[in-house]
């Protein structure tokens, strides 16, 4: 059983994100340079784990966030409407020409020794505007809510975000819910709003309300300061050991957080990766197992990964079995093209359980 104190009652929402919806154009294997089409997918790193938890798991789950009245907005209200996600939405009005605008996310998957390149439009991003006070939360938590989350990547789009983060946390903590927060370090975005001092002293702020905590060893050094015991270039990434050693770090630092979490990656090529995931629950240590993935398209592992191990601890799964979960569902993931899972709750818990990739008859 997990030892954060999720709520057992009759609750309207089990999962509530904020954070920004983005479109990613995608060509597939195909540098942007040289494309002639590509497709189109509805992503936002808080997002993406209310998508997977609705989609997958069945959770009923909700967005908040920012929304444009012009096609690009169409296009992205008929993705979050047919993955089932209940939506909160700040409207603004577009002029027609200028924004405000839903972000671009330009990438393609490599192949091989290419490398994966992603890069961006956010200039005049509507998400970059949202504000405390933009969303009514004590009507949004009135009917309960188990979960509320949001990421490093939203808090680093402008002054405000982060405040609005705050804010919602807060308003979280009072109607009982459990506060995540997903690093999500991002050197680009903290440098328009005054580099990686800034960065650490927005994201501690943030944390200072978190119970439950993701993010890999360079979110934790980048985010929080956080130095890694184990400096050496040679050690394996799938190594848990130094990553417990950062926890006990961040837990004597923030003494609020019950949970941290984080996937594991060694990356051999852009299409063959090394995958595990590690938990630490309340002074509890714990491992999954690690797998080769033959990846497809690498986008949304970690949100993937997220998604199961909120689910299995919502459901009260052990706390094995829920990282299990995560680590799953995370691998799957990949093998899925687009930011969102295709995977069903029958096949993340046949591969948890130590299922194969034989042919199913």
């Amino acid at each position: 059983m997990s030892e954060l104190p999720i709520r057992q009652d009759s609750c309207a929402l089990d999962f509530l994100a904020l954070g920004a919806v983005v479109h990613r154009l995608d060509p597939g294997v195909v540098p942007f340079r040289r494309a002639r089409s590509f497709d189109v997918h509805v992503s936002g790193g808080e997002y993406n784990v209310a998508a997977n938890l609705t989609d997958c798991f069945g959770l009923s789950t909700g967005i908040a966030t920012a929304m444009v009245d012009y096609g690009i907005g169409e296009l992205v209200q008929n993705r979050v409407r047919a993955m089932g996600v209940n939506t909160f939405y700040k409207w603004f009005e577009h002029d027609g020409a200028r924004g405000p605008n839903i972000a671009t996310v330009y990438s393609d998957r490599g192949q091989g020794v290419r490398a994966p390149v992603v890069f961006y439009n956010r200039a005049n991003e509507a998400g970059a505007l949202l504000k405390p006070g933009d969303f009514d939360w004590t009507e949004i938590f009135r009917q309960g809510v188990r979960w509320f989350h949001s990421g490093g990547i939203f808090a680093a789009l402008s002054e405000t975000t982060a405040d609005l983060i705050v804010e919602g946390m807060q308003a979280a903590k009072s109607a009982g819910a459990i506060n995540s927060f997903d690093l999500n370090y991002r050197a680009k975005l903290w440098a328009a709003l005054g580099g990686i001092e800034r960065g650490r002293e927005t994201m501690s702020r943030i944390v200072s309300h978190v119970d439950a905590l993701f993010g890999n060893e360079e979110d934790l050094q980048q985010c929080l300061g956080i130095a890694d015991p184990h400096v050496d270039a040679d050690k394996s990434k799938l190594d848990p050991n130094s990553f417990f050693e950062m926890i006990q770090q961040v837990v004597k630092k923030f003494p609020n957080i019950k949970m941290v979490g984080t996937t594991l990656r060694e990356v051999y090529s852009s299409n063959r990766h090394g995958w595990g995931a590690v938990l630490w629950l309340d002074g509890q240590r714990i491992v999954s197992p690690a797998c080769q993935l033959d990846v497809l398209d690498r986008i949304g592992g970690g949100d993937g990964f997220a998604a199961g191990l909120i689910y299995g601890l919502i459901s009260q799964r052990p706390a094995e079995e829920s990282l299990r979960l995560g680590w799953a569902h995370g691998a799957l993931l990949p093998t899925f093209p687009g930011d969102v899972t295709m995977a069903t709750l029958a096949e993340v818990e046949s591969l948890a359980q130590g299922g194969s990739a034989r042919v199913q008859r």
